[in-house]
């Protein structure tokens, strides 16, 4: 791949395919306010490097899933605003994508100047699984730079107008971001200093299949946690009460623990759980041991005890990747698993890596130093899919 310091960008229009898909809320006053700008932030030292040199940037992006609507509600504006004050510079708005605004927008730049289009998704064609109607948007996105730098790792994933087409027609580059992130994945893939320890978490173990069952040849130790970890215990004979389960996958979980056997990937879960009546913050709740999970009664967090096995797990790594929570960490009750694994994480003497999604928003909501970490990656699917060894669009167009 090109870096952007391979191009010549002086005096030159760089469309720069960002990563803007941030949460917002309502303000009160009729207006949308961001909530975690840690996307738009991941973004500046790319935007900042090309104002230097001169570029004339715009940027194109997306939020939410509008389906080919416009929808106020999820219109980037906020976002225009909030990266002009983070750049201390103005950042034009161009109300549309490809259309007359945004042509006169691009138009109006000059040297170091920042604009950035309206929400990318609200033309059906970027997302479009016709390749010559998303060819179509490419086209006139093309028709708006001389230069085209992949910038939103959140999408590489995806073959999309935005983010795979319009490279192929553009000299192009990988930004700073899109290259660390490409860098420190193919580290823990192909060269992690060992000991070498994924955790893995979140909802359902459906989504990390191919995930655990790419690592597990390379693994010294794998932790499971979350709502995964109950189709784990399931698939070795442990009751879980009313706790989230994939009967489905439960024999194909039994395989991959017989793998982890046979391959000598020590395999940890939870020895105890914060187990509720209900999915509430405010519902009874006690610790239990994953032998005594009771039926009405599911698990929301692993245990104080869980939470210390895993601490001393991960302590002499060298290599940690972590990918999804320990619990529920957005209420109160069941976010100290979270916690401790990540602090855990923070004190290992090595390369730590954050798999990005919900994993780098604990990070920020539960307040734990995101200094502590060597990575933390702004792309939850990308880096999952990284992880199971698949070849994304959005890297290869740049590699080709």
């Amino acid at each position: 791949m090109q870096t952007i310091d391979d191009l010549d960008v002086a005096g030159r229009r760089v469309l720069v395919r960002a990563d803007f898909n941030v949460p917002l809320e309502d303000a009160g006053d009729g207006t949308r306010r961001i909530t975690d700008d840690g996307r738009i932030r991941a973004a500046l030292p790319t935007i900042a490097a090309l104002r230097e040199r001169g570029a004339r940037v715009v940027l194109v992006a997306h939020l939410g899933r509008p389906k080919g609507e416009v929808r106020s509600e999820l219109s980037l504006a906020p976002v225009a605003a909030r990266l002009s004050e983070l750049l201390g510079a103005p950042v034009a708005f161009a109300a549309d994508v490809t259309g007359s605004d945004a042509r006169a927008v691009v138009e109006g730049l000059g040297d170091g100047e920042v604009a950035l289009l309206e929400n990318v998704r609200f033309d059906a064609r970027e997302t479009s699984k016709d390749q010559a109607e998303r060819a179509t948007l490419a086209a006139e996105l093309a028709a708006l730079a001389d230069l085209f730098v992949s910038e939103g790792f959140g999408v590489v994933h995806r073959e999309q107008a935005s983010v795979t087409d319009v490279a192929a027609l553009l000299p192009n580059a990988a930004g700073r971001l899109v290259l660390a992130e490409v860098e420190v994945f193919r580290k823990v893939l192909s060269d992690p200093d060992r000991p070498y320890a994924v955790v893995l978490g979140g909802s359902k173990v459906s989504d990390k299949l191919g995930v655990i069952t790419n690592l597990l040849g390379s693994v010294d130790r794998l932790l499971i946690g979350g709502g995964m970890c109950f189709t784990f215990l399931a698939a070795l004979g442990k009751g879980v009460g009313s706790s989230l389960l994939e009967a489905d996958q439960v024999e194909t979980v039994r395989g991959l623990v017989a793998q982890a056997e046979q391959r000598g990937v020590d395999l940890v879960l939870p020895v105890d759980v914060v187990v509720a009546t209900a999915f509430s913050a405010d519902a009874e709740h006690k610790v239990v041991t994953t032998d005594d999970i009771e039926d009405g009664w599911m698990g929301l967090d692993i245990g104080p005890n869980s939470r210390r096995l895993f601490a001393d797990t991960l302590a002499d790594c060298r290599t940690v990747v972590w990918n999804g929570p320990m619990g529920v960490f957005e209420m109160a009750p069941y976010a100290e698993g979270t916690r401790a694994v990540a602090e855990a994480i923070t004190r290992v003497e090595g390369l730590t890596v954050v798999g990005g999604g919900d994993s780098a928003a604990a990070v920020r909501l539960l307040g734990v130093d995101e200094n502590g970490f060597s990575h933390i990656s702004t792309g939850g699917g990308a880096s999952l899919e990284f992880l199971e060894g698949r070849v994304l669009p959005g890297i290869a167009v740049l590699e080709d």
